[in-house]
């Protein structure tokens, strides 16, 4: 195990915002903090040639894209492939293993989704750059531990049904968080000015509804299990009151629903799509799920700031 424990050493060490080296499922989400080097962003933020709508709406998108990539990294350190296309880490045999009882394919879709984000809070943060308008740096804020995703040290890689415990959560977890910005960009893009912000919010957007059909399918394979050292329990998820047409495991295509009226037929869409409150809904969302325990009260102002500022947001303004 000595390859596992130079990892673990490796990892702690590089992030040293995690206490003790914990990496948490959720929490990890706020690793790199929030709007470091830019306090105008808690007055009147800067919008440059944008309107200050838009400005708002792209803050706030590469806050939610910072914290995913924050949160990414640190699955690919131990989950995912290591290449220089996402540098860091050096991978962790155990875990990897248990997360391809999910999937095959898991190390790979980690280091590509994490790539993703990467890509969209760089390309968000440089676009309101090139327009004059404030950007958006995650510094001041780091996580605390809760039920991990990732293991934290060697402990956690032993029983087998621990870390395979562990790479359930991370499967699931995984979607969760792709669940949000697959609505929170069509929601969104409803506010926008500019045709130019609104082609971007179209095309990032349907990035985060790919991810998300990935990991519920993902999701989906998590074996049952109990947890033998906390009783944490993973039903089996096609047997009842699961399973059914509705809820088996490997469906991954939307089911119709009602859109607009109920005097229309049912629809296959994405949702929620109702524009009112989105951001604050999507930070609300993140909030209840446990992602910020432990978190400053500053943090919450900041983000809860950084959302009414894009609910806030009308076309034209």
């Amino acid at each position: 195990m000595k390859k596992e424990e130079n990892v673990f050493t490796w990892s702690s060490n590089r992030r040293a915002f995690l206490k003790n080296g914990t990496v948490a499922a959720g929490a990890a989400t706020v690793g790199a903090g929030l709007l470091a080097g830019a306090p105008s962003v808690f007055g009147e933020a800067g919008s440059g040639r944008l309107t200050p709508g838009d400005a708002a709406i792209l803050r706030f998108l590469a806050a939610a894209e910072i914290l995913e990539t924050d949160l990414w990294r640190q699955y690919n350190e131990l989950g995912g492939i290591q290449d220089s296309e996402v540098p860091g880490g050096s991978g962790s045999a155990t875990y990897i293993a248990a997360l391809k009882v999910l999937d095959g394919d898991m190390d790979q879709y980690i280091h590509d989704n994490t790539e993703d984000e990467m890509t969209h809070f760089t390309f968000i943060n440089a676009y309101l750059a090139s327009k004059g308008a404030d950007t958006v740096n995650l510094e001041p804020f780091r996580t605390l531990p809760q039920f991990p995703g990732i293991p934290r040290d060697d402990g956690d890689l032993t029983p087998p049904e621990h870390i395979q415990a562990i790479a359930n959560t991370a499967g699931f977890h995984f979607a969760f968080i792709e669940q949000g910005g697959t609505s929170l960009y069509p929601s969104l893009a409803q506010r926008v000015t500019h045709p130019e912000v609104l082609r971007i919010l179209l095309s990032i957007g349907p990035t985060e509804t790919q991810h998300f059909q990935t990991w519920q399918d993902k999701a989906g394979n998590a074996p049952a299990l109990t947890d033998p050292t906390n009783g944490l329990v993973f039903p089996n998820l096609n047997a009842p009151p699961f399973g059914g047409e509705d809820f088996q495991t490997n469906l991954i295509m939307p089911e119709p629903t009602i859109f607009l009226s109920r005097k229309f037929p049912v629809c296959s869409i994405i949702r929620p799509t109702q524009t009112e409150g989105a951001a604050m809904g999507a930070a609300r969302a993140l909030t209840a799920n446990g992602l910020f325990i432990g978190q400053s009260p500053a943090f919450f102002a900041a983000l809860r700031e950084l959302a009414e500022e894009a609910d806030e947001a009308k076309p034209g303004r």
